[in-house]
C-alpha cells in the first residue's frame, strides 16, 4: 500500500505544478458559478421550494458544483486520455510489467488529482461565493466529515466510470468518441446543469439510480442536510456498491483486455 500512497502523492504534486491553470480554473469556476446562481435564483423566485430546495440552499447546490466538478472530474479529464494514448501506441505493455496492479496504480494517481483540486479549485470560488450569496453552510463539523467522505466515494466512481472509458480502447483503437459520451453523461446524470431532484417522473427516478449521481447529487444532499441517520447510511450504501461493482468490472475487462494486447502504430 505504502507504492499506491506514493504515486497518490505524485499525483497531487503533478498537477500543483501547473499553478497559472490552476488559477484560470478557479476563475471559470468562479465565473460560472456566478452566472449559474443568478440563474437559479431567478428561477427559484418564479418556484420557491423547488425540487425540496429553498433559495439558500439552491445556490450552495450551485456552489458545490462548481466545487467538485474537477475533483470528481464530472466532464472527465484527467488520467483517461493519457491512460487511452497509452492502449493507442501500446506503451500500455510497459505499464503491465510494472509489479504493481494496473489499476490501482491509476486509482491512487486519481486520488491525489482529486484531492488537489478538492483544495486548489474547489476551496476558493467556495468561499468567494459566500461573500455574494447566503449559502446553506453546515453548522455541525460532523456534516463537513460526511460530505467529505461521500466526496471521497463519489471520486472512486468517478475513476471507476473513466476507467473503464479508457479500457473501451482496447477494442475500438481510440476512446475519444466513448469519453466524449462520458462526457455527455456525466454533465447531465451528475446533476451539474440542475440538480436530478428536478428531472421529472420516470427521467428522474433513473437519474437519480445512476452512477453519476454519486459524483454531486449526492454529496450535495449530503451537505445539505438532506442525508441523515440511515438515510445517510443508505446513500453511502448507493455509492460504495456502484463503486465496487464498477471496480469489478474494470477488473473483468482488464483481464480480458490485456490478454490481447494491440500495439498500433510504430
Amino acid at each position: 500500500m505504502r507504492l499506491y500512497a506514493v504515486v497518490a502523492a505524485g499525483g497531487f504534486r503533478r498537477y500543483a505544478t501547473y499553478r497559472v491553470a490552476t488559477f484560470a480554473g478557479v476563475f471559470t469556476n468562479t465565473v460560472f458559478g456566478f452566472i449559474m446562481a443568478y440563474t437559479y435564483t431567478a428561477l427559484w423566485d418564479e418556484r420557491p421550494h423547488l425540487g425540496g430546495y429553498d433559495l439558500s440552499q439552491a445556490v450552495t447546490y450551485v456552489w458545490l458544483g462548481q466545487a467538485l466538478l474537477m475533483t470528481c472530474a464530472m466532464m472527465g479529464g484527467g488520467f483517461e486520455d493519457e491512460l487511452i494514448e497509452r492502449i493507442r501506441t501500446g506503451d500500455i505493455a510497459v505499464d503491465l510489467y510494472r509489479p504493481a496492479d494496473l489499476q490501482l496504480w491509476w486509482m491512487a494517481g486519481d486520488l491525489g488529482r482529486a484531492a488537489f483540486h478538492l483544495l486548489g479549485r474547489g476551496i476558493v470560488p467556495m468561499v468567494l461565493g459566500s461573500f455574494a450569496f447566503e449559502l446553506a453552510l453546515p453548522r455541525d463539523p460532523l456534516t463537513w466529515l460526511a460530505f467529505l467522505f461521500a466526496v471521497m466515494l463519489g471520486v472512486v466512481v468517478s475513476f471507476a466510470i473513466r476507467f473503464l472509458v479508457a479500457l473501451s480502447a482496447f477494442w475500438l483503437m481510440d476512446g475519444a468518441g466513448a469519453a466524449q459520451m462520458a462526457m455527455l453523461a456525466g454533465m447531465f446524470f451528475s446533476g451539474l446543469l440542475l440538480p436530478l431532484n428536478l428531472f421529472p417522473g420516470v427521467l428522474g427516478e433513473v437519474a437519480r439510480a445512476l452512477p453519476w449521481s454519486s459524483l454531486l447529487q449526492v454529496p450535495a444532499d449530503v451537505f445539505l442536510g438532506k442525508h441523515t441517520g440511515w438515510d445517510l447510511a443508505g446513500a453511502y450504501a448507493f455509492q460504495a456498491g456502484w463503486a465496487l461493482a464498477l471496480l469489478a468490472t474494470g477488473r473483468l475487462l482488464q483481464t480480458v483486455a490485456t490478454r490481447r494486447v494491440v500495439v498500433q502504430g510504430g
